[in-house]
């Protein structure tokens, strides 16, 4: 192949492409946010909308899944979901890609999960019957009075 170098050519003997091609992917984002940042974008997000029993666990030491958890209850299925979607659009805004929203259209629990935090949002009845601070080892008094008046 006239004009082609060796330098220019791929393993098979073809030459490489002149060109570069740009590859697009869902989700990426076009700036990253340090953990701590976005469980602070996070947070503010959920104050905005006034959710309640608001509970962070620093989930660094005890699983890779994520850096942190966000727990929080909302006084309504609407609000729960309402909260989600505030989440999803502050991470969209900050240019961190696309966060996951699951359980919206219920709204007893919502499941958002931004890579390095995750964050359940729960209606106050669903949030005392799962009581999923405990499996993290994180005492909730308030949450434990709850659900001994409930069940």
């Amino acid at each position: 192949m006239a004009g082609v170098s060796n330098t220019e050519r791929c393993v098979s003997g073809y030459p490489t492409i002149p060109w570069k091609v740009k590859v697009a992917t869902i989700g990426t984002a076009k700036q990253t946010l340090k953990p701590g940042e976005m469980l602070a974008l996070i947070q503010r997000s959920l104050e905005d909308d006034k959710a309640e029993d608001l509970v962070t666990i620093d989930l660094t030491d005890k699983t890779s899944l994520a850096d942190h958890m966000i727990i929080a209850t909302g006084s309504s299925s609407r609000r729960v979901a309402a909260m989600a979607e505030h989440i999803v659009e502050a991470i969209k805004d900050a240019g961190q890609g696309r966060a996951q929203a699951e359980g919206k259209e219920q709204g007893d629990w919502v499941l958002v999960d931004t890579g390095d935090v995750i964050v359940h949002l729960f209606r106050p009845e669903v949030r005392a019957f799962y009581n999923i601070e405990e499996m993290w080892g994180v005492e909730n008094p308030a949450l434990k009075q709850q659900a001994a008046r409930l069940y």
